[in-house]
């Protein structure tokens, strides 16, 4: 794997909390794998802060790597705020800093005095530029889930597999066993071939 696989993004969730001119800003910044984590994320925390006055959102997810590169899936919302003063300023903070797989919302409670564009674009950067800095930045290879699914006889199996240090997982334990397996992109085919082979390929992988 190249360097130019390597990317940057955060260590873990961070928050930043302040106050202007009588107005609460919650700034949130969480580590996502795929859009549909990032918009998942979106969804929990206008949900934990339903009678915020704004809950806005931007996010910068890796979706697929190729020859000519990778591809980055851009968003953000203003949710209600003027046009252009609260998503893009959120959503260029990540751009700035070259940060991928960031989910970061900004809730706001309205404090009775209007901050005009110049001045929600200043705290919506701030709320984001502080949310990441209490996550603190790292380097990361590209990842990829997958699930693998086995009855019991094979479980302890795949498990020591994947306890020996190849990807991090979580299992769940019903009428059979899925293990549902992040890991990087470079390393995954190599840990399927290997849970493939030691269960004789009774392992179903998807």
């Amino acid at each position: 794997m190249s360097d130019r696989d390597v990317f940057k993004t955060i260590a873990g969730p961070g928050e930043a909390h302040f106050e202007v001119r009588g107005s609460e800003f919650i700034g949130h910044a969480t580590p996502v794998e795929t859009r549909e984590e990032a918009e998942a994320v979106i969804e929990t925390i206008a949900a934990d802060y339903d009678d915020a006055t704004h809950n806005v959102p931007a996010y910068r997810v890796r979706v697929a790597s190729g020859s000519s590169g990778h591809l980055l899936r851009e968003y953000q919302s203003d949710d209600g705020e003027p046009s252009g003063s609260s998503g893009k300023p959120a959503l260029n903070v990540l751009q700035q800093r070259d940060l991928e797989n960031v989910a970061a919302v900004v809730t706001r409670y309205y404090g009775g005095t209007n901050l005009g564009v110049g001045g929600l674009a200043r705290a919506y950067s701030r709320a984001v530029k502080e949310a990441i800095a209490d996550a603190g930045v790292v380097e990361r290879r590209p990842r990829e889930q997958f699930a693998v699914t086995v009855e019991y006889d094979d479980s302890g199996t795949v498990r020591g597999i994947l306890e020996s240090g190849a990807g991090d997982f979580e299992a769940d334990y019903e009428t059979s066993v899925t293990f549902r397996v992040t890991a990087p992109v470079d390393e995954a085919p190599a840990i399927r071939d290997r849970i493939r082979s030691a269960t004789s390929g009774r392992a179903h992988i998807e």
